[in-house]
């Protein structure tokens, strides 16, 4: 049975199902719009074998009071000082397991990678799904976007069927939250470095607008090996290959 969420260190992270005792874990970073409980079912589906903790940024659910944040490094730079804070990064604290593994989805890809270069501890692997390379990124919008231009971006990607997009409620609460993330991604300019001294795992649909392949392919060069999966569908292809994710992240992480 699912347990409740509960919130961890100064609520940057949280997690939602019972680990067994030292399993791996797995650090997951939402998308463009996306809180911490995207990633619920991910947790359920490997737990109890795999830890799987969430970043919430500021700004949605229990943190909606927060200002979002529309500068891509400032939120890598907040999340490795907490990281560093916590018994997730080896810090001299008792806890004997490795640092975690990440896994970013869209924006979510870009700043685990972010985070993974501030850190002593590197991740084991960092998956990269749905998301073009460090190195591959451009500014695709003008700043700031009209809240027609936001809604019919998530449309075209498919975030939100289309009676959801209708509901002024929802389009109320969730339109601050896209459009400073929009920002925060668009803004982002790659600093050449060092590739990361762990593998990178590449993730992208087929038919993705905002990925092409050949640009997603392109996190290759950020990490020391790994291996890429090009799924059939569009910019969420993750929920068409639930079952497949799953395995492939205990493959790699048991």
């Amino acid at each position: 049975m699912a347990t409740a969420s509960r919130t961890r260190d100064a609520g940057w992270f949280r997690g939602f199902h019972p680990a067994a005792p030292n399993a791996p874990r797995l650090l997951c970073f939402p998308h463009a719009g996306g809180a911490a409980n995207t990633y619920h079912r991910l947790s359920e589906a490997l737990s109890p074998d795999v830890e799987v903790v969430a970043v919430q940024y500021p700004g949605r659910q229990d943190r909606h009071r927060e200002p979002v944040l529309t500068g891509l490094r400032e939120l890598a730079g907040l999340i490795s000082a907490e990281l560093q804070g916590t018994g997730l990064q080896d810090t001299g604290t008792p806890d004997p397991r490795p640092a975690p593994a990440f896994f970013g989805h869209s924006m979510g890809a870009v700043v685990a990678f972010e985070v993974a270069r501030r850190l002593a501890a590197p991740p084991p692997v960092l998956f990269a799904a749905g998301r073009k390379a460090p190195s591959r990124s451009v500014q695709e919008r003008v700043h700031p976007m009209s809240d027609e231009d936001i809604l019919a971006d998530v449309g075209r990607l498919g975030g939100m069927d289309a009676r959801r997009l209708r509901s002024r409620a929802l389009t109320r609460m969730v339109l601050p939250v896209l459009r400073g993330d929009y920002e925060a991604i668009d803004t982002y300019a790659y600093e050449p470095g060092p590739p990361l001294p762990c593998p990178v795992v590449v993730l992208v649909g087929d038919a993705d607008p905002m990925t092409p392949v050949e640009d997603a392919l392109a996190w290759t060069s950020h990490g020391t090996g790994g291996e890429h999966h090009v799924l059939p569908g569009g910019h969420f292809f993750l929920d068409g290959h639930h079952d497949r994710i799953v395995r492939l992240i205990r493959d790699r992480l048991l």
